[in-house]
């Protein structure tokens, strides 16, 4: 890897490596102040480190990264060095394979994109030396596109990106009536499309997200055999990275799209602003516009117009 462009770096961490870190920091005079969801964030210079709750993890950022994380965190914390070895601890993700995700399943307007990307040893170091990442640690929409270039120019066209706009996306949902099928089928044809671009590819990895089984019965159908896995966090993977980061690329610009020619900001997520301009829409259009722009399964479809759209079953039926 490229150290010298690395400027963000996170890991999990085990409760004992995070109190022993805190101790490690505090001899090193970095400052401490509260930070929601933290078990601590500290600062030094232009130095930040950051532990979350949930995991824990730690992410730190700023000027000084890889010097801190290999001479302070690896060999204090970690015990071992990781940074620059990532052939040695993770061979495998520099072995073929094609990875998968998606973007705009948990959001009330916009698609649901699927994509695909399949890396061998040389393009998975040119993309971690870009360095890419997985797309929900960026904020920022212009790295998400410049990303997105750097993935392009680098796969040699072995990319697939399959866009479910919000009419096609209520259709199949009605069809089966599940989100994990609907994402199944789609996950099937990312791989298929890929497969037929390179049909010696051994394996493809995903996000843990459903039985493998309705994947790879929805290949055998076409004729396609391949190795399906899936794991949690299998964004730490650079081909889930790259794909997490086309799918999010092909979303943010649907939704900048359809927006522009609505007159309206199609806000992302399920948050109040997302049913402000939901409700604008349907002032204006009467309620069939939300067919043509957002997932209609979700609550806030109900809340917006109750005649229109049925009340969604309590989510543990529905999300099965």
């Amino acid at each position: 890897m490229n150290v010298e462009r690395l400027n963000s770096y996170t890991h999990p961490l085990t409760s004992e490596q995070a109190t022993k870190l805190r101790a490690v920091l505090e001899e090193l005079g970095f400052e401490f102040s509260p930070k929601q969801y933290t078990l601590f964030f500290a600062q030094k210079n232009k130095l930040s480190v950051v532990v979350y709750e949930k995991g824990p993890k730690i992410l730190v950022q700023g000027k000084g990264v890889e010097e801190f994380v290999q001479f302070e965190l690896e060999p204090k914390i970690f015990g071992e060095a990781k940074l620059g070895y990532e052939e040695v601890h993770s061979p495998e993700m520099f072995e073929p394979h094609f990875g998968v995700d998606e973007s705009g399943k948990g959001d009330f307007f916009g698609p649901l994109v699927i994509a695909g990307v399949y890396v061998d040893r040389g393009i998975a170091r040119k993309l971690m030396d870009a360095p890419v990442q997985d797309s929900k640690r960026i904020s920022s929409d212009a790295r998400i596109r410049s990303l997105a270039d750097v993935i392009r120019k680098n796969t040699q066209g072995l990319i697939e990106v399959v866009l479910i706009g919000p009419a096609k996306y209520n259709e199949l949902y009605d069809k089966f009536g599940n989100l994990n099928k609907l994402l199944a089928w789609g996950h099937a044809r990312v791989i298929e499309n890929l497969l037929a671009k390179k049909p010696d590819c051994p394996r493809s990895l995903s996000d843990q997200f459903a039985d493998a089984r309705v994947i790879e019965e929805s290949l055998l159908r076409h004729g396609r055999k391949i190795d399906i896995q899936q794991r949690p966090r299998a964004e730490s993977d650079i081909a889930v990275a790259a794909a997490s980061i086309l799918a999010r690329e092909a979303f943010i610009n649907w939704l900048d799209r359809e927006g522009k020619k609505l007159g309206i900001r199609l806000e992302r997520g399920v948050s109040a602003g997302v049913k402000a301009a939901a409700e604008k829409l349907v002032e204006a259009n009467g309620p069939e516009i939300l067919y043509r722009v957002a997932k209609i399964h979700f609550r806030t479809a109900h809340a917006i117009a109750p005649a229109h759209f049925a009340e969604p079953p309590a989510r543990q039926n529905w999300r099965k």
